[in-house]
């Protein structure tokens, strides 16, 4: 494997390519003067988000009105989220992280509900016209490609589509493999920065032994529905990654996932990720983004075993469907007792956005020997409330509706819900609730007849 630090140097590319990448590069400051008021703008999304180039253009606040910065998750400094920048910036969030969930929630900036795999092609259809992209990247290679690295998806289609491409330069950046490149010619104005890529770790580092324990016990639930020779897709969160942890028996695992994180590598090193079962790009691990740590960012670069493509590629529901034995595994904020899933809000609130949810359990479920889950612990972190609810909360968004939920996986146990009358239904996520909330969930099943 090629280390991050051995990306091949400036002074071995051809001096016609050096030329012009020397004639485009600038400063942050000097860059972001194209932006005007009212401008539409991508920024790089997640651990790829462009911090220099963002700061730059917060310094121009005072010069510009309703800028419009468009993005999903991101890892950095989101100071044009802030009060006092309202009026000069705009947040316009895809998926809801974090750092972003106080402006959205008071009005500051907007949410778009819209499926992954949809998201480019709001650029790529002239939904939304692009005035200025702002991207992260590797140096340019000897044919004058720079990579998207850490993040491909959202963003190579919308660097397409604007009419203006701001790159942030960056040799720390991986270069990944795959649908992942972009040529200097493509790209106006250069930034050069020397930054360590953000991480993000996956798993909740501020759980209780109690909660991480619970995860353990929900992980192994799932671990138990994988077969040899599945591919597997595996969402944001510490779940996902425990469930890797008890995959190391398994033979003949492959990767076709929006993301994945440093919990596969040890999976690839022991050989029971190899991809060679897979029905879709053979031997290869397919995915749109990572959220990880140095490791993995040393792991996915130059690596051939990886490829990463667009989103609307890597989550199409059709194209995911053509892998064998699809296993997808996503999370729930609560499920009613009939099989309806929220996952982007708490009540009328928005929490985070409907992600590749239901991208990936529709395609696993027409996957031939598919599994599509859905993963949630019983209760909330305290215990006092129960996920297994009779009713979502008034204003709350069915992601996943109960026509599409298969099997449902808690703490508890696991249960298969498709082609389930409401009375099976009812009865099986009961079973999975936790035991001081089923005799209240029972009682509100048996006055409603579900039962």
């Amino acid at each position: 494997m090629v280390a991050i630090d051995e990306i091949k140097p400036k002074n071995t590319i051809p001096f016609n390519i050096l030329h012009a990448y020397n004639q485009k590069i600038v400063t942050a400051d000097e860059a972001v003067k194209v932006i005007k008021s009212g401008d539409k703008i991508l920024a790089h999304s997640n651990c790829a988000f462009p911090t220099a180039l963002i700061n730059a253009l917060v310094k121009r606040k005072n010069e510009l009105k309703e800028v419009q910065i468009m993005h999903a998750l991101a890892v950095g400094n989101v100071s044009y989220m802030k009060p006092e920048m309202e009026g000069h910036f705009r947040h316009n969030a895809f998926f809801i992280g974090g750092n972003s969930r106080e402006a959205v929630s008071d009005g500051r900036a907007d949410f778009t509900p819209i499926f992954l795999y949809e998201t480019p092609l709001l650029f790529a259809n002239g939904f939304i016209n692009l005035n200025v992209a702002l991207i992260h990247v590797s140096p340019p290679d000897e044919h004058g490609f720079c990579s998207f690295g850490v993040e491909v998806g959202l963003t190579k289609t919308g660097a397409e589509k604007a009419k203006i491409v701001i790159a942030q330069v960056n040799k720390n950046m991986p270069r990944s493999l795959g649908d992942s490149f972009i040529h200097i010619n493509k790209i106006h104005y250069i930034v050069e920065v020397d930054e360590e890529i953000a991480e993000l770790p996956q798993g909740d580092r501020d759980a209780s032994p109690e909660v991480v324990e619970i995860n353990k016990r929900i992980a192994y639930n799932i671990s138990e529905l994988i077969e040899d020779g599945s591919t597997l897709q595996m969402g944001i969160g510490a779940i996902p990654d425990f469930v890797l942890k008890y995959l190391a028996d398994r033979k003949a695992l492959g990767i076709h996932s929006e993301m994945f994180s440093d919990g596969t590598i040890d999976l690839v090193e022991k050989g029971v990720i190899t991809n060679e079962m897979k029905t879709l790009h053979p031997g290869k691990i397919v995915a749109g983004f990572v959220l990880g740590t140095k490791k993995l960012y040393n792991f996915i670069n130059n690596n051939p075993m990886i490829e990463f493509h667009r989103q609307e590629y890597v989550n199409d529901p059709f194209v995911i469907a053509k892998n064998y034995k699809m296993v997808a595994i996503n999370s729930a904020i609560e499920i009613d007792i009939t099989g309806q899933v929220c996952s982007d809000s708490i009540g009328q609130k928005f929490y985070s956005g409907f992600g590749g949810q239901l991208d990936f359990i529709r395609g696993a479920s027409r996957s031939n020997g598919g599994k599509p889950i859905i993963a949630l612990p019983s209760t909330t972190k305290d215990s006092k409330i129960s996920k297994i609810v009779p009713f979502l909360k008034p204003g709350a968004g069915v992601v996943t509706t109960r026509g599409d939920v298969h099997y449902v996986v808690t703490e508890y146990g696991s249960v298969q819900l498709f082609g389930k009358p409401v009375r099976e239904r009812v009865i099986s996520l009961i079973n999975i609730a936790h035991p001081d909330f089923r005799e209240s969930l029972l009682k509100y099943a048996s006055e409603n007849k579900y039962i």
